[in-house]
């Protein structure tokens, strides 16, 4: 399979410290990558500094053979618009839900170019089939919603627009070992046509599912832990 996303000798940080270390990752479209490490080891920074979200970054990041990349972000935040609508997608780690807002809204919020705002009703509802439990609280609150239902509300969110990158972060943090199995089975039965890049502590929701599984330690990647797609 072609080369999806290519990073080369990525570093990133805030202010004056340096998290990631020429990091070099490559994925392939159709793969889903999982990339594993304890906490405070470098994940969430890597996927921040994919979307330029991080405070300073160097290095080189392809998409589709483009460079989305570049010597510093100008600003956290200020190009990531420009990388949504270029085709990446991004389920936060801890949701970052807006509590006041209804499951619908919500879903909506993710409906951001102008294709996918015509085809929100169809996306909601294609959601709804990948998650059952949204559709009876489609008008309820985010904010009084279980830990489990809020993830899969961030999840759907992703999902919104169609998107040649997804990246999953910590998908199975703070839920119980039932819902976790749960989200992450959702996650797998996705008919993704891009890449999935999924940042997870729990090595065994990975084992049997990933096409490939990535240590990260200290900024730095590991090496792959193994391969242990489907087929």
């Amino acid at each position: 399979m072609p080369e999806l996303l290519e990073v080369q000798q990525l570093s990133a940080g805030y202010g004056p410290l340096r998290v990631l270390h020429e990091v070099d990752l490559t994925v392939r479209a159709g793969e889903r990558l999982g990339l594993v490490g304890l906490n405070g080891h470098g994940k969430t920074t890597l996927m921040r500094a994919l979307t330029h979200m991080t405070s300073w970054q160097q290095g080189s990041i392809k998409l589709d053979g483009a460079e989305i990349g570049g010597t510093r972000s100008l600003g956290a935040g200020r190009r990531t618009s420009g990388l949504v609508r270029r085709g990446i997608g991004v389920a936060p780690q801890g949701d970052a839900i807006f509590p006041g807002l209804s499951v619908r809204k919500h879903l909506e919020c993710g409906a951001h170019t102008k294709t996918a705002w015509r085809a929100r009703q169809q996306r909601i509802e294609q959601i709804f089939d990948i998650f059952p439990p949204l559709r009876p609280l489609e008008h309820a609150l985010v904010g009084k919603l279980s830990g489990g239902e809020r993830r899969m509300v961030s999840i759907g969110r992703m999902l919104m627009v169609e998107a040649r990158l997804y990246l999953v972060d910590e998908p199975s943090l703070g839920l119980a070992p039932k819902i976790s199995e749960r989200v992450m089975t959702a996650l797998w039965d996705l008919p993704v046509e891009g890449a999935m890049i999924i940042a997870e502590q729990n090595v065994a929701l990975l084992t049997g599912r990933c096409d490939r599984v990535i240590g990260m330690h200290a900024g730095r990647m590991r090496g792959d832990v193994g391969h242990v797609g489907l087929g």
